[in-house]
């Protein structure tokens, strides 16, 4: 019966990602650099929050957006840090992690025949969706542009048909970030279109050279824009799957219906821990970010000593370095690699089309495990030259 199977589901393939670290897990003595899981573990009075939501029998439903007190904490946080205003009673939900987030915004903005603006390379799991509500994903290419989406960029793509620009940074991928001023100019671009926003910011606590700015933060585009966030990055909480979704009030009430029906509520002794994270935890990210930038700035040495053509990230953990040069598509590279040096990277056309000839590399690992892939990955260039 698979021929009565969602013809759209079935044109979906699984990420490129998961596929290549499939592939790993099928190597020994593999260091392997695959994928964006902090090595850090989540702070222990998060965890022991968590563990005294069970304790105190905080295992029923809460309401379907998450209990107030934690969407009170997630409007200080953003208000804190970001300088943006929303009223945790009625434009703040709590959601089952990041990813959530995306597939209720696009669900709820998106109909057929409309049109999602994004940078490419970009993330992987944003076009499936888009595809899955009919819509059509359409990439601007970013490589001469320092990875950004920048409003140059933007305009050309602009049609009747544009429903919706995402704008994912920090970016995974690459590790590029918007300044203040190139999300003014896109404010400049968008303010007078009915476009939708969505500004995926789950690696804001993880911008190493200024403060993150969200482009929500300007008055001209709060109304339009879709703040996605959340703990997974920000305090190693990946397998607890809290994400924060943001919109203004009378977006956030359609969103909240796609959110109920989807997943009623995000599981409460997470919801705990998140509550902790937020308040007595607001700030336990940046130890770790000083962590990432020491690693970061070790790795763009070694890879700028290697001769490879990378460009220097801003944010996330992840190098997008050019293998061009080489003569080798992305997915030949990555297999080389893993197979002649026990290293493994993920192919740059999981990304998109324009990954092709670029590879992902996550420093998210200990400078132990960093310095040994260096190592490894400039013995392995210098056979190939």
């Amino acid at each position: 019966m698979e021929h009565l199977i969602n013809q759209t589901v079935k044109n979906i393939q699984i990420s490129g990602i998961r596929k290549f670290f499939n592939m790993v897990s099928t190597y020994e003595d593999v260091i392997s650099l695959t994928i964006g899981q902090p090595d850090f573990q989540t702070p222990e009075h998060v965890k022991q929050a968590g563990i005294n939501g069970i304790i105190e029998n905080f295992t029923n439903y809460t309401h379907n957006a998450g209990f107030l007190e934690l969407r009170e904490a997630a409007a200080e946080f953003v208000k804190k840090k970001y300088n943006l205003v929303y009223n945790p009673t009625s434009e703040v939900i709590v959601t089952i992690g990041a990813s959530q987030a995306i597939d209720c915004t696009f669900r709820t903005i998106l109909e057929p025949n409309t049109e999602v603006l994004l940078p490419g390379p970009v993330y992987p799991g944003y076009e499936p969706i888009i595809h899955l509500c009919g819509a059509k994903p359409i990439l601007i290419d970013t490589t001469q542009n320092e990875f950004k989406l920048t409003a140059d960029l933007i305009e050309p793509h602009l049609s009747e048909k544009t429903r919706c620009i995402v704008l994912p940074y920090p970016s995974n991928p690459t590790g590029a970030s918007l300044t203040t001023e190139e999300l003014g100019e896109i404010t400049n671009l968008l303010k007078d279109k009915n476009i939708f926003v969505l500004s995926d910011e789950i690696y804001s606590e993880l911008i190493f050279d200024r403060p993150h700015s969200s482009i929500a933060h300007f008055n001209e585009m709060r109304e339009k824009t879709i703040v996605i966030n959340g703990l997974s990055k920000s305090h190693s909480m990946t397998g607890w799957r809290i994400g924060l979704l943001f919109a203004p009030e009378y977006l956030a009430k359609h969103l909240l219906k796609v959110h109920q029906y989807n997943v009623s509520c995000a599981t409460t002794i997470s919801q705990k821990a998140a509550y902790e994270a937020l308040t007595n935890g607001i700030d336990d990210a940046l130890s770790m970010k000083k962590v990432y930038q020491e690693r970061m700035e070790y790795v763009y040495y070694r890879l700028q000593s290697m001769g490879i053509e990378t460009v220097k990230p801003s944010g996330a953990f992840y190098f997008f370095p050019s293998i061009k040069k080489f003569g080798l598509s992305s997915f030949d590279f990555a297999v080389r690699l893993l197979e002649e040096a026990r290293v493994a990277v993920v192919p740059g056309d999981a990304f998109s089309k324009y990954g092709e000839g670029y590879v992902r590399l996550s420093y998210a690992y200990s400078m132990e495990i960093l310095v040994e892939a260096m190592d490894r990955l400039e013995r392995f260039l210098s056979h190939i030259r």
